[in-house]
């Protein structure tokens, strides 16, 4: 073997193919641009210029990717999908490592200010507007959780369009938009969504985070459903029907912090769409329920995991794999009332989830 990537001569031919004068990528194809400026002029071929940049994490916490859409952000995404791509990014309060967000705000952002700061502007009431004049600051502020995952993303995604706005407008003439629609046809597949990679089915393919009922009240058509607004880090929150009104008094849910799965599909229950499924511990028989109790401190968004499980989730489970239910069977209560994945704790950065009362109970 010759240790040469068999893609390697295919990807140097390109630029001539092509008509190239410059090639540009992530410093992780820095061996394909050396090979190409070795081996191009040897075939009468002219070198081309090759510019590279850092490697940072996508939206989702993972590798950015052009097969993943939601881990990046196109130069001509409208406000819209900048929106919706930024809203649903991978952003645990506190968490400045594996942060698209943040790389973002360093290697974009920060460069594109110049001399101006960094600012966020928020209510008085959640800690009023603050600027930073460099992003080591930013960075700083965010670890201690001086600012919170709303705080940035809200941020990030307007300097982000502001950055974008000039492209996208210059992209509305017919010529571009069918130089870009010949550039990346749209993948012809069901839905025209790309498809999930595969990979193992554990509970890191489920993203349950921290939530906050903000606001409850009785199914208008369902005498044992409650429809809840719940704070899940974005920036509105998400209406969620549970089953819970012949367990739970309506009071205790007010106000409190619970686990919720966000990327099931969205369902109708009794005519309101469901975004989202609040997890509770359940006995045998299913005559006890309880709402899991999260650990004080923690915030709306944060990301509920266990230790050894931390890839980023998927950004909606496909419902004929079966993935959450595959994850649910192994999901219980042990003897101190944890909540546990195959044996692992499940928590946050404050502390485990634990149910009141029911040990060996399955989480549902």
């Amino acid at each position: 073997s010759s240790g040469i990537n068999a893609e390697w001569p295919l990807r140097p031919g390109d630029e001539e193919y092509l008509g190239v004068d410059a090639q540009f990528g992530g410093v992780d194809q820095r061996k394909i641009f050396m090979f190409a400026e070795k081996y191009l002029p040897l075939l009468g071929y002219k070198k081309r210029i090759h510019f590279m940049n850092a490697m940072i994490p996508g939206l989702t916490g993972d590798k950015m990717s052009s097969s993943e859409p939601d881990s990046k952000i196109d130069l001509i995404d409208p406000p819209s999908a900048v929106k919706k791509k930024i809203n649903k990014a991978f952003c645990e309060p506190g968490n400045v490592t594996n942060n698209g967000l943040l790389s973002f705000s360093e290697y974009v952002i920060f460069p594109y200010l110049g001399e101006k700061e960094f600012e966020i502007k928020r209510k008085p009431e959640h800690g009023g507007d603050a600027s930073y004049a460099n992003f080591e600051l930013l960075k700083e502020a965010y670890r201690t959780e001086a600012i919170y995952p709303l705080d940035l993303k809200n941020a990030v995604g307007g300097y982000i369009n502001q950055l974008l706005a000039p492209i996208v407008k210059e992209f509305q003439s017919k010529e571009l938009k069918k130089l870009s629609s010949q550039a990346y046809p749209v993948a012809n597949t069901k839905g025209g969504k790309a498809a999930e990679p595969d990979r193992p089915v554990d509970i890191s393919r489920v993203d349950i985070r921290v939530g906050k009922i903000i606001h409850i009240e009785p199914h208008p058509d369902a005498d044992s459903l409650y429809v809840e607004k719940i704070d899940v880090g974005e920036a509105e929150p998400r209406t969620v029907i549970s089953g819970l009104r012949n367990f739970v008094a309506q009071e205790k849910l007010d106000g409190a912090l619970v686990a919720v799965v966000c990327n099931l599909k969205p369902a109708n229950m009794r005519g309101i769409k469901s975004q989202g499924m609040l997890l509770c511990a359940s006995d045998k028989d299913h005559t006890t329920v309880e709402v899991l109790t999260i650990a004080e401190g923690s915030k709306p968004g944060e990301r509920i995991t266990s230790d050894l499980f931390t890839q980023a989730p998927d950004t909606q489970l496909n419902p004929k794999k079966k993935i959450f239910e595959k994850v649910q069977s192994d999901l219980t209560t042990n003897d101190s009332l944890e909540v546990t994945y195959k044996g692992e704790l499940l928590r946050t950065s404050a502390g485990p989830i634990l149910a009141p009362s029911l040990v060996k109970a399955a989480i549902r």
